[in-house]
């Protein structure tokens, strides 16, 4: 009986923790909702070696390479169950990917991919809020939906994908 009367005795603390303020109050509403993690993206010096690892040694869903000429990379995904990796290689010497690698010879994370419910309005608030968006307009990502990314001087050093979900 000791334990049943100290987990009666707590009941009440977890109730009003629950019911304390919700997180997202101190959040403006917006035109658009941010929803879940699409995506982390890993840039990786040998892709072959990389989906082997992924594939062989940890056992995950590995897809096939495609090629996004638009984006200047070859892509894989990992699936994770919860969310994806994104693992990233140059195509072509103008390669964004390509200069990353150059600074960081192992490869790295390059950046996170957040999936959005309406790309558009989102990147008119952002804008109205000071966050530079690094194209005009939407491009067709490795998903076959539009993104766009965030400079990462603006999203705390992080490059941030934002993909219509």
């Amino acid at each position: 009986s000791g334990l049943l009367s100290r987990l009666q005795t707590s009941a009440p603390t977890i109730r009003t923790l629950s019911s304390s303020k919700p997180f997202s109050q101190n959040i403006p509403s917006c035109l658009w909702k941010l929803g879940r993690l699409n995506h982390v993206a890993i840039t990786v010096p040998d892709l072959e070696k990389a989906q082997s690892f992924y594939k062989d040694v940890l056992g995950a869903q590995v897809s096939e390479t495609v090629a996004l000429p638009e984006h200047g990379v070859y892509t894989v995904f990992v699936e994770l169950g919860n969310t994806k990796l994104e693992l990233l290689h140059p195509l072509g010497e103008k390669s964004p990917i390509a200069s990353f690698l150059q600074k960081n010879k192992t490869g790295g994370m390059h950046h996170i991919c957040i999936e959005v419910d309406d790309i558009k309005a989102a990147m008119t608030e952002l804008k109205k809020k000071k966050i530079r968006i690094l194209s005009e307009e939407p491009k067709i990502g490795a998903h076959g939906k539009p993104v766009i990314f965030l400079h990462p001087k603006d999203c705390h050093g992080v490059l941030v994908e934002l993909e219509q979900a």
